[in-house]
């Protein structure tokens, strides 16, 4: 009777004390992570390492407004009159015509006009643009072209050989483009560079050019690097939004990357694995599902989180005085509570990014359960030696 009373005694107040102390009792019990009480209170602090931010309609308006912001459309926008510069390495056609009487070129071929009255015109031998930039014109000298248009260069040489020709009438022509040119390189048919035209040519001529990407196209990704700026985007979406397909550029770097998304799921759900996901995309709701879901004999359902760097540019006036890594990002922890039906719509919507981590606690009942176990353990280990020693 007397061993019945102590047993029931200790059944009763040890729930009470683990109720009261959990936070401290829990620090020493088996766990696979931080628990959702921990991982607040570790962002209310005076200097946290995280910043907690509760997903709603707001911050899901925010984070979808950046990732339209993130395309090649709003990046990196079209120049239709844009000119493409003589360089060095360029190769130049010059021609000339000397309206008659000719007085300097009198020896090219003679070009009737109409009547008796003729024009001479001569062509110069085709000429590399040279390391310093300049090309040399017969009674005209050197003449600068890099930086400069077909045209502007014309205008320089009719100038220098005013007084000198007859009227001089000059045509310059591109001969060889080997500065104004896009580099194709990655999961394409054939790697190369493709001199760029006053046609225009934009992303997916340049994946044309280079024998199309080598998988399906729901698989790639593919990269643009401009002056420093760098974006990429899936293929499929280039492919899908007209907008995205945008005009090259001289010395635009178009990568196709055939590299899988990644992220970690952790924590309180069927399956904890690493994850490969689309360039495309997935969502969170879609994350779960991929791992079997939550647990119910252990999740927390309101203590779902997603740990990311994210850039401050993507959260706009929610991250105002929040201070940054050495690397200019934001260690951002994405709360949801699943308890809420309205947040079912908001997984579906919540995107998630290559490296997120995404962790369900394990509910206060669960972490009880386990104290409870071990507990049960010891007592019955500490009743059974008492027994032998009887």
């Amino acid at each position: 009777m007397y061993r019945s009373k102590v047993r029931l005694g200790i059944f009763t107040f040890v729930p009470l004390l683990f109720l009261q102390g959990c936070a401290s009792t829990a620090q020493w019990l088996p766990s696979s992570g931080p628990s959702a009480s921990v991982i607040k209170e570790d962002a209310q602090k005076p200097n946290p390492d995280i910043h907690l931010i509760n997903i709603d309609d707001v911050v899901l308006h925010q984070l979808q407004e950046a990732r339209k912001h993130a395309s090649f459309s709003t990046q990196f926008k079209d120049d239709l009159g844009a000119s493409y510069l003589v360089g060095a390495g360029d190769v130049l056609a010059i021609s000339l015509w000397e309206a008659p009487p000719a007085t300097l070129f009198s020896s090219g071929a003679a070009i009737a006009l109409g009547g008796n009255a003729t024009t001479q015109m001569i062509s110069f031998p085709e000429q590399m643009v040279s390391a310093k930039g300049d090309i040399e014109i017969p009674f005209a000298g050197s003449i600068h072209a890099t930086g400069l248009t077909p045209t502007q260069i014309q205008t320089a040489i009719e100038k220098r050989l005013a007084g000198k020709a007859h009227d001089p009438q000059v045509l310059v022509r591109m001969a060889n483009n080997a500065t104004s040119t896009v580099t194709i390189v990655g999961d394409v048919g054939k790697s190369l560079r493709m001199p760029l035209t006053a046609r225009g040519e934009r992303l997916l001529d340049a994946l044309a050019a280079a024998g199309g990407v080598r998988q399906s196209v729901d698989k790639e990704t593919i990269q643009l690097s401009r002056e420093g700026h760098v974006l990429s985007m899936p293929l499929e979406r280039v492919i899908q939004e007209p907008t995205q397909n945008v005009q090259l550029m001289p010395g635009d770097v178009v990568t196709v990357l055939n590299r899988p998304l990644k992220l970690t799921v952790l924590g309180a759900t069927t399956e904890n694995k690493e994850l490969d996901f689309e360039s495309q995309g997935i969502s969170l709701a879609q994350t779960l599902a991929r791992v079997g879901g939550l647990q119910d004999t252990r999740a927390d359902a309101g203590g779902v989180f997603v740990f990311r760097f994210e850039s401050p540019e993507s959260l706009g006036s929610l991250s105002d005085n929040l201070p940054l890594t050495s690397d200019g990002k934001l260690p951002v922890v994405f709360e949801l509570n699943l308890r809420q039906p309205a947040s079912m719509l908001l997984a579906q919507n919540f995107m998630m990014h290559d490296k997120d981590v995404v962790y369900v606690a394990n509910s206060p009942g669960a972490e009880l359960q386990k104290f409870l176990n071990i507990l049960t353990s010891s007592i019955y280990s500490i009743t059974s030696l008492k027994t032998i020693g009887q």
